[in-house]
């Protein structure tokens, strides 16, 4: 049975990019769906998908999955062989954790610093409560690799679902030029690099449509040379 993912613009959705990039890296066959955000008619062409009218969803047969964490469950327990769980169950409860608590929490950041893949690379002022989030996520991406990582450059070794859950933040990170240590900045050059995200990136800097409040410098829009005019 056909998996079909309705996303929203890939330059600036990261929670469409967290079910899209563990999909692909996982090599998971799917149908992609876009659906344009901040437009008069986008809640209402994503709820004839889902009733929270939000991205991603995730259409399997019968079954209907929003919010990309449950996403990301729905699609190990339907492709146990994928990995998107660490095999060892420490090291998945570690795994699981800290995906929820991203997956909850970092508002300040996430507010202050919204994923934008055309922005060139430009260091932007944090606010105190924006520089504790970036503590508490270095803190986990550290303890991660030193605990469970040493099979790989991602969380826990190989790319899984925790890394789709961080991948956003790690593309924040790089975008706004955020001070962090070598144990993080090798992670998120990881993510740069990983084959899946590239593909992503390329699409999102085709994309012409902008959306104001995910530019922080607006009205000015800042595009590095490689995205369409």
């Amino acid at each position: 049975m056909s998996l079909t993912l309705i996303i929203g613009n890939k330059n600036y959705s990261s929670w469409s990019l967290r079910a899209w990039i563990a999909m692909t890296a996982a090599g998971i066959a799917f149908d992609e769906v876009f659906v344009p955000l901040s437009r008069p008619d986008t809640k209402e062409r994503i709820k004839k998908h889902s009733p929270a009218g939000k991205v991603p969803v995730l259409l399997d047969g019968h079954a209907v999955v929003w919010e990309s964490l449950a996403i990301l469950e729905h699609l190990a327990e339907r492709f146990p062989k994928a990995g998107l769980w660490p095999s060892e169950p420490a090291a998945r409860a570690h795994a699981r954790s800290i995906a929820a608590e991203m997956h909850a929490g970092f508002q300040a950041l996430r507010g202050h610093c919204p994923m934008n893949l055309w922005r060139p690379v430009e260091r932007l002022a944090l606010t105190s409560e924006v520089e504790a989030n970036v503590e508490r996520i270095t803190e986990i991406w550290r303890t991660a690799r030193e605990r469970f990582g040493k099979g790989g450059p991602f969380l826990f070794g190989s790319f899984g679902a925790a890394d789709a859950m961080f991948a956003p933040v790690a593309t924040r990170f790089h975008t706004y030029d955020i001070p962090c240590d070598r144990v993080s900045r090798d992670y998120i050059d990881a993510i740069h690099a990983h084959p899946a995200f590239k593909t992503w990136r390329a699409a999102a800097l085709e994309e012409t449509l902008v959306i104001a409040q995910d530019e922080v410098e607006w009205p000015r829009v800042k595009k590095v040379p490689e995205a369409a005019a």
